[in-house]
């Protein structure tokens, strides 16, 4: 199995739920590093992919795992739009990451659809952040695992429930 991970989820996350969110993906991606992983992929948008991101980070620095950050981002001005903070958290992960790479040069919506099955297919397994079976994460989880990666999902609700969306 290929030894990386990307990660999918949504954008909107209660507040009161992150906490519990960034210790399941802590501890799914400290399994996956003991399993031989050290490649994951992040792809640049608010909500999921940013609290994996720092996630990843955090445990880079605080507890010196060997792991390569990838940031996959749909076109070069894909935070257009977005409330300064959300900036300047993202640029810090742009910053810190080991590799950014773009998959299209302007706005479209099958650029994030091309970023989404572009992580999927450079990694063995997924971290998904999915509550329900319509939009672009369940559109990737369901791609994963027709590519046959192994997929956790950190929500509170069971993939098998893709197959009726």
């Amino acid at each position: 199995m290929n030894n990386a991970c990307c990660f999918t989820g949504h954008r909107n996350i209660r507040p009161g739920d992150i906490r519990q969110i960034e210790e399941r993906v802590r501890k799914e991606v400290l399994d996956l590093i003991a399993e031989g992983v050290s490649t994951f992929y992040v792809g640049g948008a608010m909500g999921f992919d940013t609290l994996a991101a720092e996630v990843l980070l955090d445990l880079r620095e605080k507890e010196n795992a060997v792991i390569r950050i990838v940031s996959a981002i749909p076109f070069p001005d894909w935070r257009e739009g977005w409330p300064e903070s959300e900036k300047l958290r993202q640029e810090r992960i742009i910053q810190a990451s080991d590799e950014v790479f773009y998959v299209a040069r302007v706005h479209s919506r099958e650029a994030y659809l091309r970023r989404d099955r572009e992580m999927v297919d450079r990694s063995g397994y997924c971290i998904a952040y999915c509550s329900r079976a319509s939009g672009g994460t369940a559109y990737t989880v369901r791609y994963a695992m027709k590519k046959g990666l192994q997929v956790v999902n950190v929500a509170d609700w069971d993939l098998r429930q893709l197959s009726k969306g």
